[in-house]
């Protein structure tokens, strides 16, 4: 059984206007200077504790990491009951969510940086729960790059990794299917260049969802082990 695990911010949705907007006013309500978009997306994907800390200047004082993390938070949440800051499926995502989840020898799982409330509400909106058997999150995990995620993802559904693929945006997603010893599937429409995917050591790189398929039938090969 195949095991394909997506990451979510930047893989499957949209999220950068409304990650960029709450980091913002988290910042701006601390009275920090705000970071650039481009270095907010480049952290994308991070535990929060860790994002924050990332992006403070002059160095990541715990107490104050936490209360620019829990303005995150509070802003976020305001930000996803607005119309104007919904987060989209990339296009092409939800079909081929539905066409791998509908195979009988393919298990859809998710390793994301999200919370695991984000998720669920995520998946409420676009029905696609029932596509998936193993969420994992920054919530119960250490950030990505760490294997965990995968490493208890396959652990509950019974994966091996020569069986198992990670697909993700950003180098983190690379970095910790290489570190699970899984394959690694990079993607080009999310938040970190494709360049940098391939340095991270992806197996493949897609431009489009609607490659995606034929991606992970390339990575498994005829005889449906990773090649």
């Amino acid at each position: 059984m195949r095991l394909i695990i997506f990451d979510c911010d930047g893989t499957l949705v949209d999220s950068q206007h409304i990650i960029v907007a709450a980091m913002t006013r988290a910042f701006h309500a601390n009275g920090l200077g705000l970071p650039m978009r481009e270095a907010i997306l480049s952290i994308v994907g991070l535990s929060l504790p860790l994002a924050v800390a990332r992006l403070m200047p002059g160095g990541s004082e715990p107490r104050a990491v936490e209360r620019v993390a829990e303005a995150y938070r509070e802003a976020f949440g305001e930000l996803r009951r607005d119309p104007c800051h919904q987060e989209p499926m990339f296009p092409g995502a939800l079909e081929a969510v539905r066409e791998l989840g509908g195979r009988p020898d393919v298990l859809l799982g998710v390793a994301t940086g999200k919370s695991r409330r984000g998720v669920a509400g995520l998946f409420e909106r676009f029905g696609i729960a029932s596509h998936f058997v193993t969420i994992q999150t920054a919530d119960t995990h250490p950030s990505k790059p760490h294997p965990s995620m995968i490493l208890t993802a396959m652990a509950e559904v019974g994966g091996r990794p020569e069986e198992t693929v990670m697909i993700g945006d950003t180098t983190y997603d690379i970095e910790m299917a290489r570190a699970a010893g899984v394959g690694a599937i990079g993607v080009g429409w999310g938040y970190h260049p494709t360049v940098a995917l391939e340095a991270a050591g992806a197996h493949v790189i897609v431009a489009r969802c609607q490659e995606l398929a034929g991606a992970v039938d390339r990575r498994f090969g005829a005889s449906g082990a990773v090649a």
